[in-house]
């Protein structure tokens, strides 16, 4: 791949000092950042997660989905390993915009799971697109990961991309009454792992 210029400036955190990077230029043309902690460049394969934006969860703790309390599990774990990564990627909605999003919880609250949401909103299920993370990735030199995640799409996503994954460590957060039906949808109709 061909490493991409990246800007990083220090980004205290409540789980520890952190440096951002973000890349001047993406293939998909967004912007996204890496949130990283400790020695990234060891040759030890690097703790990340590869996230996508939900402002909804991230922001405002919504309880329709489980993203905000992965987010934070993740920078958690991070901090307890002493080194580590956060690609956080611009693709809200499961790559369908905010609005859009929105528009899906409003047909969700009229029975429709977030499957069937997207597909009547004229988009496919899940439109994200993780190969960015691998530019990420290999801008700032990591190869081998061990990748926090529930999601299969993300571990072929990286593994197509050459990033080494190691190790898939399981992230189960933020299981609450108001997501059940959504975590249901997400293992039934998209194959992430519930373990």
């Amino acid at each position: 791949m061909k490493q991409n210029p990246i800007v990083s400036a220090k980004l205290p955190t409540k789980w520890g000092d952190f440096t951002i990077h973000a890349l001047e230029k993406s293939s998909d043309g967004k912007e996204h950042v890496a949130l990283a902690l400790g020695d990234i460049a060891s040759d030890e394969p690097l703790l990340i997660r590869v996230h996508s934006e939900c402002l909804t969860g991230d922001a405002f703790s919504s309880l329709r989905c489980d993203c905000g309390p992965q987010l934070e599990a993740a920078m958690q774990k991070i901090a307890e390993e002493g080194r580590g990564m956060v690609v956080y990627l611009r693709q809200e909605g499961r790559g369908i915009g905010l609005v859009n999003k929105i528009k899906a919880y409003a047909l969700q609250d009229q029975g429709q799971d977030t499957v069937e949401a997207n597909l009547n909103l004229g988009f496919q299920a899940d439109q994200r697109n993780f190969s960015v993370a691998a530019e990420i990735l290999d801008s700032l030199g990591v190869s081998q990961v061990k990748l926090m995640t529930n999601n299969p799409r993300k571990v072929a996503a990286l593994k197509a991309a050459k990033i080494d994954v190691v190790e898939r460590v399981p992230l189960k957060y933020g299981r609450n009454p108001h997501n059940e039906s959504y975590l249901s949808t997400k293992h039934g109709k998209l194959g992430h792992y519930l373990d």
